[in-house]
C-alpha cells in the first residue's frame, strides 16, 4: 500500500510537506502543492482516515443499528440520518442485528473498536444489557423508534400504544368486534405498545380483552406473514378483522388470504403499520398507521450531532416522541 512517506519521497519533499498538501493546501506554494498532487495522482495514494481520526480525536462515522435492514421503514429511517449527518460532512454506517440481541452485541463491540463518533440504536435485546455494556465506552448513543423512560440517553419514537390503538379504534368503527392482532416477536416494546393500544381500544368500546385473539410470528417480514395468515386460517372461530404489527407482516398475511380465496376487506378486514411505500401499492390497498420514518431518523442524528459536536457541554437527553396516523385505504373500507 503506498503511504504518505512514499509520497514524500517521490515529490522531494517532507512528509510535513504532504501533508499540509492535503489538509492546509494554502500553507503550500502552488508549484509544491502542484508536483505532491501528481505524485498522489502518479502513485494512487489514499490518505489513511483511521489515523487522522485518531490525530484529531474523534471520528467522522455515526454508525445505525436497526432491527431489519430489508425492512423499507428503516431504510426511511437511515435516509434521514444519512440527510442530517451528510450536511456537516459525516457518513453513516449502517449494519443489520436482524432482530438478534447476539449479533446487536457482536456490532456494538466493532463500533467500540472503530470508536465511532455515535450509535444510533433501535435495540433488539430489551435487558438494557447490550448498551449498558457498550455504555462503559463512552461513545454516545441515541434510541431510535424507542421511547426510554429514564435518562440514560436521547430517544425519538412514536407513540406506539397510541397506534395501537388507531389502528383497533377504526377496526371496531367498521363493525368488527373479533380482532386478530399478528405480531412479531413479543420481547420487542413496539409489538408490545401496540397490542396494549390495541386492547386499550377494545375496552373503550366495552369488548372484553377476549375480543383480541393473538398470533406471534418468529420475524417482522413477508414470510412470516404468510405463515401468520395460514395460522389465521386454521383457527375454528375465525376474526373478521386482522391488525398486523407491521405492514410486511400485513402484506405476508394479504398472500395467505388471497390464494385461499379469502375476500379483503369483506370476508376479513386487514391492516398493518409504518405505512411503507408498498403499502398503498398492495393488490389491495393497505390501510396502515403511519409513522414519520424520515423524520424519526434525521431528529435521532441531530440529537447525536449536539451530544458530540461543539455544544456538548449543553446539550441534555432529550426524548422525541413524534404522533402516528391512521391512513385509511380499501383494505378495512367495505363497498358500499
Amino acid at each position: 500500500m503506498v503511504g504518505i512517506k512514499d509520497v514524500a519521497r517521490q515529490a522531494g519533499v517532507s512528509v510535513g510537506t504532504v501533508s499540509n498538501v492535503i489538509n492546509r493546501p494554502d500553507m503550500v506554494s502552488e508549484d509544491t502543492r502542484t508536483r505532491v498532487l501528481d505524485v498522489i495522482d502518479q502513485l494512487g495514494y489514499v490518505r489513511s482516515e483511521s489515523a487522522r481520526q485518531l490525530r484529531a480525536g474523534q471520528s467522522r462515522i455515526i454508525a445505525l443499528l436497526v432491527l431489519d435492514m430489508a425492512n423499507p421503514f428503516f431504510v426511511e429511517v437511515a435516509s434521514g440520518a444519512e440527510r442530517a449527518a451528510r450536511e456537516i460532512g459525516l457518513g453513516v454506517m449502517l449494519c443489520n442485528s436482524a432482530e438478534s440481541p447476539a449479533e446487536e452485541a457482536d456490532y456494538l463491540g466493532l463500533f467500540a473498536e472503530q470508536r465511532v463518533r455515535g450509535v444510533l440504536v433501535t435495540p433488539a435485546d430489551t435487558t438494557g444489557r447490550n448498551l449498558e455494556s457498550f455504555s462503559r465506552h463512552g461513545i454516545p448513543y441515541v434510541f431510535v423508534d424507542r421511547v426510554v423512560p429514564s435518562a440514560e440517553a436521547c430517544s425519538v419514537s412514536v407513540d406506539d400504544i397510541a397506534g395501537g390503538t388507531l389502528a383497533a379504534e377504526h377496526l371496531i368503527e367498521q363493525g368488527h368486534d373479533r380482532i386478530a392482532y399478528i405480531s412479531g416477536p413479543m420481547h420487542l416494546t413496539q409489538c408490545q405498545d401496540r397490542r396494549t393500544g390495541a386492547l386499550a381500544a377494545l375496552a373503550a368500546a366495552g369488548l372484553p380483552p377476549e375480543s383480541l385473539s393473538h398470533i406471534e410470528a418468529d420475524r417482522l417480514d413477508v414470510p412470516s406473514g404468510r405463515d401468520a395468515g395460514a395460522r389465521l386460517l386454521g383457527m375454528s372461530r375465525r376474526p373478521t378483522a386482522v391488525f398486523c404489527a407491521n405492514d410486511l407482516l400485513a402484506l405476508g398475511v394479504l398472500q395467505s388470504l388471497y390464494a385461499a380465496g379469502v375476500a379483503v376487506p369483506h370476508e376479513i378486514a386487514l391492516v398493518g403499520y409504518d405505512d411503507i411505500e408498498f403499502a398503498a401499492a398492495a393488490a389491495v390497498p393497505l390501510t396502515s398507521v403511519r409513522q414519520p420514518a424520515y423524520r424519526m431518523g434525521r431528529a435521532a442524528a441531530d440529537l447525536l450531532i449536539e451530544e458530540t459536536g461543539d455544544s456538548a457541554d449543553d446539550h441534555h437527553h432529550r426524548r422525541i416522541v413524534f404522533q402516528p396516523e391512521l391512513v385509511v385505504r380499501g383494505s378495512t373500507l367495505k363497498s358500499r
